[in-house]
């Protein structure tokens, strides 16, 4: 049986949990939140915040 502890562990879970997180930034951002705030809301630090919303 496939144990799910390991495989929230790899590589792609966790590249999709925060691809997940990253979709409400722009939302969030126009609720006037702050960047910081954003970053302590989804538990992402600043920079990968800041980095996303520039692809945008």
């Amino acid at each position: 049986m496939l144990n799910l502890n390991l495989f929230k562990q790899t590589r792609v879970y966790q590249e999709t949990k925060e691809e997940g997180k990253l979709e409400i930034v722009p939302k969030l951002v126009e609720r006037g939140m702050s960047i910081q705030e954003i970053a302590d809301v989804l538990e992402l630090d600043t920079e990968t915040i800041r980095k996303y919303l520039r692809q945008q």
